[in-house]
């Protein structure tokens, strides 16, 4: 489902709810721009990028921000599919668009058993240099302004990536108020 409203429908509407229950503060009023639902199978990468890109490209972002979001976000779909849900189609990889506060947040969320993001080999270090896997956690950090993981009770990731964006309209918008 892919909308500009709220979803009607949760894979897993308990995890989601426990999620806002279990914040600090008040209950966060944050509407999805975009919410999809989608098998963990790879070719769905494809899919979540296409939806993303399409968002970005609406909210005016230049192009470098939308191809770093974009590929910070295929990193973390990609991560879902083969280690949170260990490829099994069965189950299920969110992804939540949303803006706020000036930042593009997207939310990817995984049916797994969770991990400890500190034990992932450090892929600059000279042992790992040469691997051909590992970097995923390293691009998100590097791309996004900011990389969370949440951790359900019940078992499942979510990783938070956020960006500060800028319109790509902005620098415009500014040289023509000067004339």
């Amino acid at each position: 489902m892919v909308s500009g409203a709220a979803p009607t429908e949760v894979a897993n509407p308990q995890r989601r709810q426990a999620s806002l229950l279990l914040s600090a503060g008040p209950m966060p009023v944050v509407e999805p721009e975009a919410y999809l639902a989608v098998a963990s199978r790879f070719e769905n990468i494809e899919l979540v990028q296409a939806v993303v890109e399409d968002l970005l490209c609406r909210l005016e972002l230049g192009e470098d921000d939308r191809h770093w979001i974009g590929l910070a976000v295929r990193e973390a779909v990609a991560n879902a599919i083969k280690h949170g849900n260990g490829g099994d189609p069965h189950k299920q990889v969110e992804v939540e668009v949303r803006i706020d506060a000036g930042d593009v947040e997207v939310s990817v969320r995984d049916e797994g058993k969770g991990f400890d993001p500190s034990s992932v080999a450090d892929p600059l270090a000279p042992e790992n240099l040469l691997r051909p896997g590992g970097r995923g956690i390293f691009y998100m950090r590097s791309l996004m302004d900011k990389v969370e993981y949440r951790f359900g009770a019940g078992g499942g990731t979510e990783v938070v990536l956020r960006k500060r964006i800028k319109a790509a309209s902005a620098p415009r918008a500014e040289e023509e108020s000067r004339s």
